[in-house]
């Protein structure tokens, strides 16, 4: 599956923000999504999943109750609804995908992913 991230930018503390990642290629309904993220020098960060339904999301601990992820699978698209934006927040946004039935309940929100996206800059500035 082909995974195309966008909606990154710059904003101001405070602010708003949604990205969104499309995917082609394969049925993507049949795909966990998840979002994560990497800033200038530091290990890549899990943001949020979503199940391959919609019926289960999981946050980052530093995004709960900021950050909301959702997904449309009639228009193969994942939605990751930033508000309440921090400078920290400043990062390259990846979304990453993984064939649903490849692990079914042991499936980790936090990985493995098969699939990548090219990732979004989000930048917040204070």
């Amino acid at each position: 599956v082909q995974l195309q991230a966008c909606g990154g930018g710059l904003v101001q503390a405070g602010g708003s923000l949604r990205l969104s990642c499309a995917a082609s290629g394969r049925t993507f309904s049949n795909y966990n999504m998840g979002w994560f993220r990497q800033a200038p020098g530091k290990e890549r960060e899990f943001v949020a999943a979503i199940s391959w339904s919609g019926g289960s999301t999981y946050y980052g601990d530093s995004v709960k109750g900021r950050f909301t992820i959702s997904r449309d699978n009639a228009k193969n698209t994942v939605y990751l609804q930033k508000n309440s934006l921090k400078p920290e927040d400043t990062a390259i946004y990846y979304c990453a995908a993984v064939y649903a039935r490849r692990y079914g309940y042991n499936w980790s929100p936090q990985g493995p992913y098969d699939y990548w996206g090219q990732g979004t800059q989000v930048t917040v500035s204070s």
